[in-house]
């Protein structure tokens, strides 16, 4: 599989390709939403994790921009805000998930149904 995550702390980028990808995968690393607009066109990852709350172009915007122009595209966000109005815009910008960062095992799981 291929993945891009993007958020703008390194020491979480890290921890979510350590818990959620394996060794075999091929990882795209992205600090902030513009990065993500970009490196998207090139790399056509097989699903996206995206932070919310990043610098120049925030998640929920990159999401946006994104799926308007891949509507194929599969994003999941990834973060500490979990309320409903993220949830909610979030899910109205094309997310097909979100999940709190507090619970990362969910997003393997979730990939992995996602996969077969």
């Amino acid at each position: 599989m291929k993945y891009m995550i993007v958020d703008d702390n390194l020491d979480m980028l890290k921890l979510i390709q350590q818990e959620v990808c394996s060794e075999q995968d091929i990882i795209v690393e992205c600090s902030d939403g513009e990065d993500a607009i970009t490196a998207y066109s090139k790399h056509l990852p097989d699903f996206v994790l995206m932070d919310i709350k990043m610098n120049k172009i925030n998640g929920i915007t990159a999401t946006k921009m994104i799926v308007d122009k891949f509507p194929d595209a599969r994003i999941i966000i990834i973060t500490n805000y979990d309320t409903t109005i993220f949830r909610n815009v979030a899910k109205k910008a094309g997310a097909i998930a979100f999940v709190s960062k507090e619970n990362l095992f969910e997003v393997k799981d979730y990939l992995r149904l996602e996969s077969q």
